[in-house]
């Protein structure tokens, strides 16, 4: 049996390692908040997420509508999603509480906890069972329709039922039958295990039957007598004659116990993968209930291929900022269709920070399958994102930070493919503004060559104005709008980059006067 809620043709590997750039990515993009709020509570969600939407950043189109379809119809039925997520949840803790059975390698041993571990299995089928029957007709996406019709073909009410009966058989209430041949120094070889000999429980009608067999005149024509067996019987005291009674059964039921042990794990291992991706969806459920509990739009965003440089939004927001604050945030639109940087100037706290980590978090968003926190989103997917933001000073540092900035675009560049994504926050800040607008210059220059995409925010006005009056194509402007006082709308407009950032602004707002006061 096969989850297939991620991917069309294999499971989600939870275990595969997360890239190198997730530690920067989770603090420049504020990822914890949105993975607390997705998690609510529930540890197990909140080390799936990360997963999926950092490890498994996906750069196929189809898997990511695959994901899309899927997460439509959980949102249009979650409560019923959340049904089977606790199924899920209950089979595999189960599994982990008789887990322990499973040390002891005896065959004997792992015979009677398989048994007792795949007994319980199997009423978690049934569960399952029963719930496919009553809700599936409620689903209407094909990958649904798709996962429900393999329920049914492999937990069909037949195979429940075998499964029940070959469980009773191995149990071996009637005794266990086996045969061998003599090897050399008569020692047994090539045991094999046969049908277990009919068992029947000794009801009272059946023990009158016996005692009435001894009474009856002419019983021989009732009775036939049954050829004569031989058998031996051990003391109770004589414990190498049990040991050695134990490893003669062992080396019949050996492989019986491996078969029934391995089958437990399939149907384990299968609850465990309906587990985790549906821990994914269940957090996307969390997530879009706390957002439409404040009134913020989201969509499922529009994905076209790498390759056709694609970048627009609606009413685009930063979906952490928004879990923050009591008020709806502010939405931002842009068209950056064909364009390969985008640059972001203006006012000081005018959001333009806020607008690059909205479309950092859109971007991830979209590629793991999620919804996106816009009125609608179209992206161009990448191979990788990276972030670069300026950081503070760390008294640790064995170099400048104009050094150390310079390390962490090196390391980009070494892992950046073409067609990767790169946010750039106020980079190369340490050093003065000739020097910092030129480092920066090259390097987003190059990275442009390279068919990387660069949003940029910076106060560096020389670098701003330089890529302005080189009348690139390629080069979309946005500027944080500012109202006559020094007012912030938190909206971003197209517009050239100004000389300056209005710091002035800022400094009256703290000290209540003008700086020219």
């Amino acid at each position: 049996m096969k989850a297939r809620l991620l991917y069309r043709d294999q499971d989600f590997d939870a275990r595969s390692p997360l890239p190198w750039q997730a530690e920067a990515l989770t603090k420049d993009l504020e990822l914890t908040t949105l993975f607390n709020a997705m998690a609510q509570g529930d540890e197990f969600v909140l080390a799936v997420v990360p997963k999926v939407v950092l490890a498994g950043f996906e750069k196929d189109l189809k898997t990511i509508r695959y994901r899309q379809d899927i997460l439509q119809d959980c949102l249009n039925h979650p409560a019923t999603v959340r049904e089977l997520y606790a199924l899920a949840v209950e089979a595999t803790e189960a599994a982990k509480k008789q887990y322990l059975g499973f040390l002891d390698r005896y065959p004997d041993s792992v015979l009677r906890y398989s048994i007792e571990h795949m007994g319980t299995l199997v009423g978690l089928i049934k569960k399952l069972s029963e719930f496919t029957k009553l809700h599936a007709d409620k689903f209407s996406s094909a990958e649904w329709a798709a996962f429900f019709m393999r329920l049914k073909q492999e937990l069909s009410d037949e195979y429940i039922a075998g499964v029940g009966y070959h469980l009773k058989q191995l149990k071996f209430r009637g005794g266990i039958s086996l045969s061998a041949e003599l090897g050399s120094g008569n020692k047994g070889m090539r045991y094999v295990l046969h049908q277990p000999p009919p068992y029947r429980e000794e009801t009272w009608w059946m023990l009158l039957l016996l005692w009435l067999k001894d009474l009856l005149p002419g019983r021989e024509l009732f009775f036939k007598q049954k050829t004569p067996d031989y058998s031996f019987s051990i003391d109770s005291r004589d414990e190498s004659g049990a040991r050695a009674l134990r490893e003669l059964q062992n080396q019949g039921i050996g492989l019986a116990a491996n078969a029934l042990a391995q089958s437990a794990a399939h149907v384990r291992s299968f609850f465990s993968a309906l587990r985790t991706e549906l821990a994914f969806y269940v957090g996307c459920m969390n997530l879009h209930e706390q957002l439409a509990g404040k009134g913020a739009p989201v969509c499922l965003p529009s994905p076209v291929a790498i390759d056709e440089r694609r970048l627009s939004f609606r009413g685009l927001y930063d979906v952490c900022l928004a879990l923050t604050m009591d008020q709806r945030v502010v939405g931002n639109d842009a068209d950056a269709e064909r364009k390969e940087l985008v640059m972001i100037t203006g006012a000081n706290q005018g959001g333009k920070s806020t607008l690059l980590r909205s479309i950092g978090l859109a971007q991830l968003m979209m590629q793991c399958g999620m919804f996106v926190p816009a009125d609608s989103f179209c992206s161009s997917i990448c191979d990788a994102l990276f972030t670069h933001y300026k950081r503070e000073e760390d008294t640790g540092m064995q170099s400048g930070k104009l050094d150390e900035e310079l390390n962490r675009m090196s390391d980009i560049v070494d892992h950046g493919t073409p067609y990767s994504m790169v946010l750039l926050n106020e980079s190369f800040a340490a050093t003065n503004e000739r020097e910092g607008s030129e480092i920066a210059s090259q390097i987003i220059s190059a990275l442009l060559d390279s068919r990387i995409k660069v949003i940029c925010v910076t106060h560096l006005y020389e670098l701003a104005r330089g890529f302005h009056d080189g009348n690139r194509k390629n080069v979309l402007f946005l500027r944080a709008e500012r109202q006559a006082g020094g007012t912030r709308t938190f909206k971003l407009i197209e517009g050239e980059p100004l000389q300056t950032s209005f710091g002035a602004d800022l400094y009256k707002s703290v000290f209540g006067v003008g700086i020219d006061h």
